[in-house]
């Protein structure tokens, strides 16, 4: 079809190059200003906004929930009036979930573990975490977490990415779009999970990177010989003959890339070629062999299985030593609605002795002052038990208030952040929601939380949504 312009458009041509060609180059003048506010974000990519206080981030995350009433929350009341119902005045109302909403009868429950203060913080653990206690004045405990998430799927999903709802860039995503890298060899964000464990399911959703570039979404390291998938090269194939094929491959995205500028196939070529560097890093990083015996005693001689909690510890602060920005362990299995002493006692036991040699070992290294360690689930549990009182008791999801520790990159080490009434059922003093905690990891460093925004159907999203204040009485 002829316009009366003369002016005949390639359909193969992009929006930005057609705009670049019309009225020369007014049209791309035009352009510009629509972008103005997506070019002023783009100033604050690539390095932090202000000095940082960590420089990386290892998240413990014990996915299903963990009982604080049984591992940190001290509360003498739930084991004086144990048996006794819970008060209406206590629970105010509050909505229950479906697994034990219709209970008749919602009997509290005092924790079956001793409590002991450790260390000049005086920090209560109990006899689960023998380990933990010992660094009582390394860590930072906060008591007094909340979420809106009463269900695993929604409750991990916004711990995870600041949203119920799933598609949502995950932390480690926005991590890495903010800062980028400091090393060209390994991804900026890491996924380690414990193999063999059951329990809530875990999917890739939750360390993808949502509607950011997909060079941003989490890569995933597996405890076997192809420790990150369809990156081994094929037998009989060199590094060499996989080199003049990258070369080849590019140079035909190139000439795509002169035609239409188009971001999904920038990010394919960026993804190809650390691929390529990955395939020599990634090997030289999983292999354990080089560290000492003293290193393995630390952590717990499962750190020599691969795949294991104790190894992916390890195997964290070997990421860390190597510029890795977000490393992100999942451990499965704490969702305890029954069976509670049983399984929390076996968790505790895969868990407590590399969590705090991670500390140790980081300290030890001179780490830990920028990195930033946090250890915790998606929320906490009742102070009542789910079903009948006996000896296998468990206990039900409670978002109202949990608790987490954190430690090094500029966190006050040996204190406690936040209170709970004397039933452990709601917040009193202190209370830190989810987008309070993401905005404070955001702080720590060096991002403006309100700033990084990325445009997405016509809005501005960010980690903390509308959200978030900075805990500033927990950072150094």
């Amino acid at each position: 079809m002829k316009h009366c312009t003369g002016y005949q458009t390639n359909l193969g041509m992009s929006r930005r190059k057609f705009l670049n060609s019309l009225g020369m180059g007014l049209g791309s003048l035009a352009l510009s200003n629509i972008l103005t506010p997506e070019a002023l974000a783009e100033k604050l990519l690539g390095s932090p906004q202000f000095a940082p206080k960590a420089k990386r981030i290892i998240f413990l995350f014990q996915s299903g929930g963990p009982s604080q009433l049984d591992m940190f929350d001290y509360k003498p009341t739930l084991n004086k009036e144990h048996g006794k119902e819970l008060p209406d005045s206590v629970r105010k109302g509050q909505r229950l979930t479906g697994m034990s909403g219709n209970q008749s009868s919602l009997p509290l429950v005092g924790s079956p573990y001793s409590f002991k203060q450790h260390g000049e913080s005086g920090n209560w653990f109990s006899e689960l975490l023998p380990h933990t206690a010992k660094i009582s004045d390394e860590i930072c405990i906060l008591k007094a977490l909340n979420t809106e998430a009463i269900n695993h799927g929604p409750g991990i999903t916004m711990m995870q990415t600041g949203s119920q709802l799933a598609g949502r860039p995950s932390i480690g995503s926005w991590l890495s779009y903010g800062l980028g890298s400091e090393n060209q060899d390994l991804p900026d964000f890491v996924v380690m999970n414990t193999k063999n464990k059951g329990g809530q399911p875990l999917v890739s959703r939750l360390w993808g990177s949502g509607f950011l570039p997909g060079k941003h979404d989490g890569v995933r390291f597996r405890p076997d010989k192809n420790a990150v998938l369809y990156l081994n090269r094929p037998d009989g194939v060199s590094a060499n003959t996989r080199r003049q094929a990258l070369d080849a491959l590019n140079e035909i995205h190139q000439q795509q890339l002169e035609k239409t500028s188009d971001p999904i196939l920038e990010t394919r070529i960026a993804q190809y070629e650390m691929a390529f560097r990955m395939q020599t890093s990634v090997p030289e990083v999983t292999d354990l062999s080089k560290e000492t015996e003293d290193t393995f005693n630390l952590y717990g001689q499962d750190a020599k299985t691969p795949g294991t909690y104790a190894a992916n510890c390890l195997m964290a602060r070997r990421l860390a030593e190597r510029g890795v920005k977000f490393i992100q362990l999942y451990h499965q299995g704490w969702d305890q609605h029954n069976k509670l002493k049983k399984n929390i006692t076996i968790q505790c036991q895969e868990t407590d002795q590399a969590s705090a040699a991670l500390i140790t070992d980081l300290k030890q290294r001179g780490m830990l002052d920028d990195t930033l360690v946090i250890w915790g689930g998606e929320f906490g549990r009742t102070n009542y038990s789910q079903g009948p009182l006996n000896q296998n008791f468990g206990r039900d999801h409670h978002p109202r208030c949990f608790s987490m520790w954190m430690a090094g990159g500029g966190i006050k080490p040996g204190i406690t952040h936040g209170e709970t009434d004397e039933y452990g059922y709601n917040v009193v003093k202190d209370g830190v929601h989810i987008h309070d905690f993401h905005a404070t990891i955001m702080h720590l460093l060096g991002i403006n939380h309100e700033q990084l925004t990325y445009k997405y159907q016509g809005r501005h999203f960010r980690l903390t949504d509308v959200h978030g204040h900075i805990v500033k009485n927990i950072i150094k």
